[in-house]
């Protein structure tokens, strides 16, 4: 481990001596992720890439890459961009990046299942701003708003995410 690298502990993510608390997927953590099974995956995922929102934040780091308006993410299996970018119209299952809510205003990517994606095996595992403090999440790591953009202005293109 490296002091940038995103530790999750029982009680948050430690990164760079400070401890985050954090939400993560509803069904715990689990070493055999599998499509909608709502758990984090347990394992060491590189982080590979961070999208912001530039109509509602500034880039947090240099970077980091625009959601554009018809940015989606694919969670279709049968699909070869299954757990990639993919731009609308995209008529296979897909997760919308450009949401109303914030939760997605910034988005760290991380290299679960990617870039040789293998169907079933999961997608979208993201670090990502939370619901509302302890509302888990449907497999990803979330933080506070706050906590999540302390944490994005101090990542480094080695940073993983130890679960």
């Amino acid at each position: 481990m490296t002091p940038d690298d995103l530790v999750l502990t029982p009680r948050g993510v430690r990164f760079q001596g400070q401890l985050y608390p954090c939400t993560i997927g509803k069904t715990g953590i689990t070493r055999n992720k599998r499509e909608g099974d709502k758990a984090t995956p347990a394992g060491i995922h590189r982080i590979v890439g961070m999208l912001y929102r530039p109509d509602r934040i500034p880039a947090p780091v240099p970077w980091a890459m625009p959601i554009g308006t018809r940015d989606l993410w694919s969670d279709d299996g049968t699909q070869g961009d299954y757990n990639s970018l993919v731009q609308a119209p995209y008529p296979h299952s897909h997760e919308v990046l450009r949401r109303a809510d914030p939760l997605y205003d910034l988005v760290i990517l991380t290299d679960w299942n990617w870039p040789d994606a293998v169907a079933g095996r999961g997608s979208a595992i993201f670090i990502h701003q939370q619901r509302r403090p302890g509302y888990p999440t449907e497999g990803c790591v979330a933080f506070s708003r706050a906590h999540l953009h302390q944490i994005a202005a101090r990542l480094t293109r080695h940073s993983r995410l130890i679960v």
